[in-house]
């Protein structure tokens, strides 16, 4: 089989969703297909709610059916193999789909493959990922009684930085209200020096973590989980000053910790092997390495990294004019949320439409925002709002909405109230039927 169409978008998830239904919206004759086998759509920013047992699973799922704007094709197929030379898509099925212009949008793939271990521990016993299941995280906490309760994430770029610490916020109160918080040690390991990007907002973040004393383990990145003995081990990526007898664990009397490497340290359970660290956890919960889907990597239309190759401004790809990217999937330095698809979407329809009729891009740019709402326990949330540059920068368009704060870079009940219910709103109700918020 073999169809043309003038628009082809790859990936039913949130950006290829809200661009069909953009372009739909502003030219309603143009053809457009949209190529995801996926029968579900879910609204993943609320799976940390999920796994706290403040928000329903169900609630986060719709059917992929119900959300493609009527006119637009609903290929349910997977995309296999590019061929930009010919403007054309192969489908793991073998059928050809050409187009005038292609939007690739697939997001991002989970690759627990790329720790030691971690394929075989994900998602069992006290070993839990909000980005996979949800349910199981608050089964987990739910059951937890007391020790190690280690939070980490990997070296790879993930969708939602701030998710593992988030739920790592709400752990603490719940593990205060069960009863157990007196005798766990909470540990936060990552392979970053800081605890957020933007320095305004991790101000406020290490004043949280002061709060709820929970030690941080900067420049761990995690390569193997030994799930029966549960121990994750880490490679240290900065290394201690011997002279000072800096160290990173307490072996013996008179060893001093390296406070570039730990933050409020906690005597735990950790053992040095082989120039690794390993810490034993009685739960953790992780978010896993992630990567461009397969067929990205392979394809043309890669970088080196293996991320999909885009100008950073006009979200056109690097070498082919009539290729777009939104979304997890592109290689831009900006964090992967819901909240840069959403500037990141109207960008690319204007210059679409605009190749259309004048066969030159818009004028609209993106600037890099990207939004992170970093949830601090049971009603408190700060709101990371930021762009290419890292410096805190909110949304004159968000700061319209009710409630809203003059400063979001602290923490506020009413930011809560944005996270889980506001923002659902705004993303079934505007968002995923093309509207520019």
């Amino acid at each position: 089989m073999s169809k043309h169409f003038q628009v082809l978008v790859i990936g039913g998830g949130t950006a290829g969703i809200m661009v069909a239904s953009m372009l739909k919206r502003k030219n309603t004759s143009l053809k457009i297909g949209l190529l995801d086998p996926a029968k579900k759509h879910y609204y993943q920013p609320a799976w940390t709610l999920v796994g706290a047992n403040t928000y329903d699973f169900e609630k986060t799922a719709k059917f992929m059916d119900s959300l493609i704007p009527k006119g637009v094709e609903h290929i349910k197929e997977f995309a296999d193999k590019f061929d930009p030379e010919n403007n054309k898509i192969i489908s793991k099925e073998g059928n050809e789909f050409t187009y005038d212009y292609l939007v690739v949008a697939p997001g991002l793939k989970i690759a627990p493959d790329l720790v030691e271990g971690l394929s075989e521990a994900m998602d069992k016993g006290v070993v839990c990922s909000n980005y996979t299941n949800p349910n199981h995280t608050w089964e987990v906490l739910k059951n937890f009684k007391g020790g190690t309760a280690l939070f980490t994430q990997p070296s790879t770029p993930i969708k939602c930085g701030g998710a593992p610490q988030k739920i790592m916020y709400l752990a603490d109160e719940h593990f205060t209200k069960i009863g157990v918080r007196d005798k766990t040690n909470i540990v936060f390991a990552m392979p970053g020096n800081v605890i957020f990007a933007v320095k305004k907002v991790a101000k406020t973040l290490m004043e949280v973590i002061d709060k709820k004393d929970i030690n941080v383990r900067f420049y761990h990145k995690l390569v193997k989980v030994d799930a029966k003995e549960q121990i994750a081990w880490y490679e240290i990526l900065k290394e201690s000053d011997d002279g000072n007898d800096c160290v990173v664990i307490k072996a013996k009397e008179g060893d001093v910790v390296d406070k570039e490497i730990q933050h409020n340290y906690k005597d735990i359970k950790a053992i040095e092997k082989d120039g690794l660290i390993g810490i034993h956890f009685d739960m953790m919960h992780l978010a896993p390495p992630q990567q461009a889907p397969d067929f990205i990597r392979n394809s043309p239309l890669a970088t080196e990294s293996g991320w999909l190759s885009v100008n950073s401004s006009t979200m056109q790809h690097k070498k082919y004019r009539n290729i777009f990217g939104v979304g997890d999937v592109c290689e831009l330095p900006t964090a992967k949320t819901g909240a840069a698809i959403r500037k990141q979407v109207p960008v690319v329809v204007e210059n679409i439409l605009n190749l259309l009729s004048t066969s030159k891009l818009a004028d609209k740019k993106y600037d890099g925002y990207s939004s992170c709402p970093l949830v601090t326990g049971y009603g408190k949330m700060v709101l990371a709002e930021f762009d290419y540059s890292k410096e805190f920068k909110p949304d004159p368009k968000l700061k319209e909405f009710p409630l809203m704060i003059s400063d979001s870079s602290k923490e506020h009940w009413r930011l809560w109230i944005l996270k889980k219910y506001l923002l659902p709103y705004l993303y079934w109700n505007k968002m995923m039927k093309g509207i520019e918020v």
